[in-house]
């Protein structure tokens, strides 16, 4: 099968790889009919050496047609249309029973020199499973009852639920997570798909202001025109936390990273000694403990993959911050979700710009990394 491959430092390569076959008798074999791009793809892209060896599949987005089941697959059959959340969950575990499927106790069981007591996730390399992404022709889904949600309505485009695999339940969980509350002021650190979807969701919680923050003026326009926010550019600004806790009159209830540490550094961040175990910046998170008010709340969403030096602990600690983050469990909030598209609460579609074919992965993720031609974001099809 034809699958999108990591090669190295700004390398997916579309490759023929070895077919998805059925592993356990509780697997699903996937045909894929579309697969997104993700920003969390980026920090592979840009620092996957971290995570896994080159060939390795990548893709956390996927959904498609259930081609074969395992003998105790109970919930599909073959012909199924679904979504494939990028949590693996067992279903079974205290953490898949207690809504917090992202931290699954049976669906990581990479050596324990990797392993750091977290969930199986699609796509992630060896820190998370090893369990190959679906940005392929074809996707083995452990767990397969659990770990997917098969689609009601096939009236409904693959585009409209595509995002229900994480984009729509990463930035809902975030608002949720974070606590956001009516008439509340939230700050959104990226315009990316996390950022924008964040930003519609604080707006449907019942925040009274919303300002998005990014250095990409037509995400910027995008967060101004759909999600009613306000918006500033960091490139423009010296110091932007302190500018938005100015604006504020004190600083926001919640700051929401949706940019992790691929981001641009941005505030005054010390240079990494070469004993350092940091890789890329913690300057949103610098910004963000800058722009919030007193008693109020930090969410990371974007991700974080390594040691953080100069952590702005003091700026927490002193003025009774609340810090919230991980990777978001998504499989209980799909069902949900589903309903709000399908009752045209939000439109998902909103943020799709470009579709390539699954072949020209190397073409779809060099125009995702430069946000060229008003990129925001991609879907890759196989044809």
């Amino acid at each position: 099968m034809k699958a999108v491959t990591y090669q190295g430092h700004k390398k997916m390569v579309t490759k023929e790889v070895e077919d998805a076959k059925i592993i356990e008798s509780t697997d699903a074999i996937i045909k894929i009919t579309a697969s997104g791009i993700c920003g969390s793809d980026l920090h592979l892209y840009h620092q996957g050496d971290l995570f896994m060896e080159p060939g390795f599949v990548i893709g956390h987005e996927p959904m498609g047609i259930v081609e074969e089941v395992g003998k105790d697959v109970k919930n599909l059959k073959k012909g199924d249309r679904v979504v494939i959340p990028f949590n693996i969950g067992c279903g079974e575990c205290f953490y898949c029973q207690h809504d917090m499927e992202s931290q699954c106790d049976n669906s990581n069981e990479t050596p324990a020199n990797w392993k750091l007591d977290n969930g199986g996730l699609f796509g992630f390399g060896n820190l998370h499973g090893n369990h190959w992404g679906g940005q392929a022709e074809y996707l083995r889904v452990p767990h397969a009852d659990f770990s997917s949600f098969k689609v009601p309505d096939n009236n409904l485009k693959d585009e409209q639920v595509l995002f229900l695999s994480d984009v729509a339940p990463t930035a809902y969980w975030s608002v949720e997570h974070a606590g956001v509350k009516p008439g509340d002021t939230v700050i959104v650190l990226g315009c990316g798909p996390i950022g924008l979807m964040a930003q519609k969701f604080a707006k449907l919680k019942g925040a009274e202001r919303v300002i998005a923050i990014d250095n990409v003026q037509h995400r910027l326009d995008h967060a101004k025109k759909y999600n009613g926010a306000e918006v500033y550019n960091f490139d423009e600004e010296k110091e932007i936390g302190k500018l938005l806790k100015e604006k504020t009159q004190g600083g926001a209830d919640v700051v929401i990273d949706c940019v992790g540490m691929d981001g641009q550094q941005s505030s005054p961040e010390p240079k990494l000694s070469r004993r350092s175990q940091q890789r890329g910046t913690i300057s949103p998170i610098i910004t963000a403990a800058e722009s919030v008010r007193k008693f109020g709340t930090i969410q990371l969403t974007g991700i974080y993959g390594t040691p953080a030096d100069n952590f702005p602990l003091d700026l927490i600690f002193n003025r009774n911050v609340r810090v919230t983050s991980g990777q978001a469990p998504v499989i209980h909030l799909m069902p949900k979700l589903y309903q709000m598209i399908k009752d045209e609460v939000f439109d998902p579609t909103e943020i799709i710009t470009h579709t390539f074919p699954l072949e020209k992965a190397d073409e779809a993720y060099k125009v995702f990394d430069k946000k060229k031609d008003n990129n925001i974001k991609v879907i890759l099809k196989p044809e």
